[in-house]
Protein backbone atom coordinates (compact mmCIF):
# COMPACT_ATOMS: atom_id res chain seq x y z
CA UNK A 1 0.00 0.00 0.00
CA UNK A 2 1.25 3.46 -0.83
CA UNK A 3 -0.43 5.27 2.08
CA UNK A 4 0.82 3.24 5.02
CA UNK A 5 0.56 5.12 8.34
CA UNK A 6 3.81 5.72 10.17
CA UNK A 7 4.25 4.00 13.53
CA UNK A 8 5.17 6.41 16.36
CA UNK A 9 8.30 5.84 18.42
CA UNK A 10 12.07 6.23 18.30
CA UNK A 11 14.08 4.56 15.53
CA UNK A 12 15.51 1.16 16.41
CA UNK A 13 18.69 1.74 18.38
CA UNK A 14 22.03 0.05 17.64
CA UNK A 15 21.88 -1.81 20.96
CA UNK A 16 18.47 -3.22 20.11
CA UNK A 17 19.71 -4.35 16.70
CA UNK A 18 22.69 -6.10 18.26
CA UNK A 19 20.46 -7.96 20.70
CA UNK A 20 18.14 -8.98 17.86
CA UNK A 21 21.09 -10.28 15.88
CA UNK A 22 22.31 -12.32 18.85
CA UNK A 23 18.92 -13.82 19.67
CA UNK A 24 18.20 -14.64 16.02
CA UNK A 25 21.43 -16.62 15.91
CA UNK A 26 20.64 -18.61 19.05
CA UNK A 27 16.87 -19.06 19.07
CA UNK A 28 14.83 -21.36 16.85
CA UNK A 29 11.84 -19.72 15.15
CA UNK A 30 10.16 -22.92 14.00
CA UNK A 31 6.55 -21.65 13.72
CA UNK A 32 7.58 -18.64 11.63
CA UNK A 33 10.05 -20.64 9.58
CA UNK A 34 7.20 -22.87 8.37
CA UNK A 35 5.85 -19.98 6.29
CA UNK A 36 6.30 -20.93 2.65
CA UNK A 37 3.73 -18.98 0.69
CA UNK A 38 2.78 -15.36 -0.05
CA UNK A 39 -0.75 -14.60 -1.23
CA UNK A 40 -2.04 -11.12 -2.05
CA UNK A 41 -5.77 -10.40 -1.93
CA UNK A 42 -8.32 -7.88 -0.65
CA UNK A 43 -10.47 -7.90 2.49
CA UNK A 44 -13.41 -5.79 3.50
CA UNK A 45 -14.90 -5.26 6.95
CA UNK A 46 -17.69 -7.78 7.48
CA UNK A 47 -20.22 -5.03 8.24
CA UNK A 48 -18.97 -2.39 5.78
CA UNK A 49 -17.96 -3.27 2.22
CA UNK A 50 -16.89 0.32 1.54
CA UNK A 51 -13.84 -0.29 3.75
CA UNK A 52 -11.51 -2.39 1.59
CA UNK A 53 -7.85 -3.12 2.25
CA UNK A 54 -4.97 -4.82 0.49
CA UNK A 55 -3.90 -7.91 2.46
CA UNK A 56 -0.65 -9.83 2.14
CA UNK A 57 -0.90 -13.37 3.52
CA UNK A 58 2.20 -15.26 4.59
CA UNK A 59 1.03 -18.82 5.10
CA UNK A 60 2.10 -22.15 6.53
CA UNK A 61 0.32 -25.49 6.27
CA UNK A 62 -0.62 -27.28 9.49
CA UNK A 63 -1.69 -30.19 7.30
CA UNK A 64 -3.18 -30.70 3.84
CA UNK A 65 -6.58 -29.36 4.95
CA UNK A 66 -5.58 -26.35 7.04
CA UNK A 67 -3.15 -23.49 6.71
CA UNK A 68 -2.60 -20.45 8.92
CA UNK A 69 -1.57 -17.05 7.61
CA UNK A 70 -0.08 -13.91 9.09
CA UNK A 71 -1.51 -10.87 7.32
CA UNK A 72 0.58 -7.78 6.67
CA UNK A 73 -0.29 -4.47 5.02
CA UNK A 74 2.52 -4.93 2.51
CA UNK A 75 5.31 -7.26 1.40
CA UNK A 76 8.29 -5.18 2.56
CA UNK A 77 10.43 -5.52 5.70
CA UNK A 78 8.66 -2.66 7.48
CA UNK A 79 5.16 -4.02 6.84
CA UNK A 80 2.80 -4.08 9.80
CA UNK A 81 1.15 -7.24 11.07
CA UNK A 82 -2.55 -6.38 10.79
CA UNK A 83 -4.33 -9.73 11.15
CA UNK A 84 -4.52 -13.48 10.79
CA UNK A 85 -6.43 -15.86 8.55
CA UNK A 86 -7.15 -19.56 8.93
CA UNK A 87 -7.88 -21.44 5.72
CA UNK A 88 -9.59 -24.83 5.80
CA UNK A 89 -10.90 -27.42 3.36
CA UNK A 90 -14.56 -27.80 2.49
CA UNK A 91 -14.56 -31.04 4.46
CA UNK A 92 -13.52 -29.26 7.65
CA UNK A 93 -15.83 -26.32 7.00
CA UNK A 94 -18.85 -28.63 6.81
CA UNK A 95 -18.11 -29.91 10.34
CA UNK A 96 -18.51 -26.41 11.83
CA UNK A 97 -21.65 -25.38 13.77
CA UNK A 98 -24.03 -23.28 11.68
CA UNK A 99 -23.40 -20.12 13.71
CA UNK A 100 -19.68 -20.56 13.16
CA UNK A 101 -20.06 -20.99 9.40
CA UNK A 102 -21.24 -17.37 9.10
CA UNK A 103 -17.83 -16.14 10.22
CA UNK A 104 -16.03 -17.83 7.31
CA UNK A 105 -15.77 -16.69 3.70
CA UNK A 106 -15.36 -18.56 0.43
CA UNK A 107 -12.39 -18.09 -1.91
CA UNK A 108 -13.93 -19.18 -5.20
CA UNK A 109 -14.64 -15.72 -6.61
CA UNK A 110 -11.29 -14.30 -5.46
CA UNK A 111 -9.44 -17.03 -7.31
CA UNK A 112 -11.49 -17.16 -10.50
CA UNK A 113 -11.58 -13.36 -10.86
CA UNK A 114 -7.79 -13.21 -10.61
CA UNK A 115 -7.71 -10.78 -7.65
CA UNK A 116 -6.09 -13.37 -5.38
CA UNK A 117 -2.59 -14.07 -6.62
CA UNK A 118 0.90 -15.16 -5.60
CA UNK A 119 3.43 -12.39 -6.34
CA UNK A 120 6.43 -13.40 -8.48
CA UNK A 121 5.35 -17.06 -8.79
CA UNK A 122 5.37 -18.61 -12.32
CA UNK A 123 1.92 -19.21 -13.79
CA UNK A 124 1.89 -23.05 -13.78
CA UNK A 125 2.93 -23.22 -10.12
CA UNK A 126 0.46 -20.53 -9.13
CA UNK A 127 -2.37 -22.26 -11.00
CA UNK A 128 -1.79 -25.52 -9.14
CA UNK A 129 -2.11 -23.71 -5.82
CA UNK A 130 -5.10 -21.62 -6.93
CA UNK A 131 -6.92 -24.83 -7.86
CA UNK A 132 -6.65 -25.84 -4.21
CA UNK A 133 -7.43 -22.44 -2.68
CA UNK A 134 -10.64 -21.91 -4.65
CA UNK A 135 -12.17 -24.91 -2.87
CA UNK A 136 -11.42 -23.60 0.62
CA UNK A 137 -12.94 -21.30 3.24
CA UNK A 138 -11.18 -18.68 5.35
CA UNK A 139 -11.75 -16.97 8.71
CA UNK A 140 -10.03 -13.60 9.00
CA UNK A 141 -9.56 -11.15 11.84
CA UNK A 142 -7.80 -7.81 11.51
CA UNK A 143 -6.42 -6.04 14.57
CA UNK A 144 -5.09 -2.87 12.91
CA UNK A 145 -7.50 -0.60 11.05
CA UNK A 146 -4.96 0.80 8.61
CA UNK A 147 -7.67 2.16 6.31
CA UNK A 148 -8.47 4.71 9.03
CA UNK A 149 -4.85 5.80 9.13
CA UNK A 150 -4.32 4.48 12.65
CA UNK A 151 -0.64 4.52 13.59
CA UNK A 152 -1.24 1.87 16.27
CA UNK A 153 -3.66 -1.12 16.44
CA UNK A 154 -6.68 0.53 18.03
CA UNK A 155 -10.17 -0.72 18.81
CA UNK A 156 -11.76 -4.13 18.70
CA UNK A 157 -10.58 -6.99 16.49
CA UNK A 158 -12.50 -6.83 13.21
CA UNK A 159 -14.04 -9.75 11.35
CA UNK A 160 -13.21 -9.47 7.66
CA UNK A 161 -14.78 -10.96 4.55
CA UNK A 162 -13.70 -11.55 0.95
CA UNK A 163 -15.09 -10.51 -2.41
CA UNK A 164 -17.83 -12.71 -3.85
CA UNK A 165 -18.87 -11.07 -7.13
CA UNK A 166 -17.99 -8.46 -9.74
CA UNK A 167 -18.53 -4.80 -8.93
CA UNK A 168 -17.49 -5.04 -5.28
CA UNK A 169 -13.78 -4.17 -5.51
CA UNK A 170 -12.91 -0.51 -5.99
CA UNK A 171 -11.30 0.04 -9.39
CA UNK A 172 -8.60 2.33 -8.02
CA UNK A 173 -7.54 -0.25 -5.45
CA UNK A 174 -7.39 -3.00 -8.06
CA UNK A 175 -5.48 -0.85 -10.55
CA UNK A 176 -2.94 0.23 -7.93
CA UNK A 177 -2.12 -3.38 -7.04
CA UNK A 178 -1.98 -4.46 -10.70
CA UNK A 179 0.46 -1.68 -11.48
CA UNK A 180 2.76 -2.29 -8.50
CA UNK A 181 2.95 -6.06 -8.96
CA UNK A 182 2.81 -6.20 -12.74
CA UNK A 183 -0.25 -8.43 -12.90
CA UNK A 184 -3.50 -8.39 -14.89
CA UNK A 185 -6.60 -9.56 -13.06
CA UNK A 186 -8.51 -9.84 -16.33
CA UNK A 187 -5.80 -12.02 -17.86
CA UNK A 188 -5.82 -14.27 -14.81
CA UNK A 189 -9.61 -14.46 -14.89
CA UNK A 190 -9.38 -15.96 -18.38
CA UNK A 191 -6.57 -18.32 -17.37
CA UNK A 192 -8.57 -19.63 -14.41
CA UNK A 193 -11.98 -19.91 -16.08
CA UNK A 194 -12.02 -23.70 -15.80
CA UNK A 195 -11.15 -23.89 -12.09
CA UNK A 196 -13.90 -25.21 -9.85
CA UNK A 197 -14.96 -24.46 -6.30
CA UNK A 198 -16.17 -26.57 -3.37
CA UNK A 199 -17.68 -29.91 -4.40
CA UNK A 200 -21.00 -29.03 -2.71
CA UNK A 201 -21.03 -25.46 -3.94
CA UNK A 202 -20.55 -22.40 -1.75
CA UNK A 203 -22.41 -23.02 1.49
CA UNK A 204 -25.34 -20.56 1.98
CA UNK A 205 -24.21 -19.75 5.53
CA UNK A 206 -20.69 -18.77 4.46
CA UNK A 207 -19.84 -15.12 3.78
CA UNK A 208 -21.98 -13.99 6.70
CA UNK A 209 -24.96 -15.85 5.30
CA UNK A 210 -25.32 -12.99 2.84
CA UNK A 211 -25.58 -10.35 5.59
CA UNK A 212 -23.23 -8.02 7.41
CA UNK A 213 -21.60 -9.27 10.61
CA UNK A 214 -20.18 -6.94 13.27
CA UNK A 215 -18.41 -7.82 16.50
CA UNK A 216 -19.62 -5.91 19.58
CA UNK A 217 -18.04 -5.38 22.99
CA UNK A 218 -20.13 -5.79 26.15
CA UNK A 219 -19.28 -5.86 29.82
CA UNK A 220 -19.83 -9.07 31.77
CA UNK A 221 -18.93 -10.30 35.22
CA UNK A 222 -15.43 -11.74 35.20
CA UNK A 223 -15.30 -15.24 36.63
CA UNK A 224 -12.86 -15.31 39.54
CA UNK A 225 -9.90 -17.63 39.57
CA UNK A 226 -10.48 -20.94 41.34
CA UNK A 227 -9.09 -20.83 44.86
CA UNK A 228 -7.68 -24.02 46.39
CA UNK A 229 -7.47 -24.29 50.19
Amino acid sequence: MSNQPQVPGKPTQTGTSLVETATSTIQDFQPVNQIHQHLCAFHFYAYDMTRQVEAHHFCAHLNDEMRQCLIFDGPNKNAKLIGVEYIISEKLFLTLPDEEKKLWHSHLYEVKSGVLFMPCIPGPIERTEMDKVCKTYGKTTHFWQIDKGHDLPLGLPQLMMALTRDGQLYDELAQDVEKRFGVSFEKERKNRADLTGPAHGIHPLANGGGKGVELKLREVDCKPARVFV
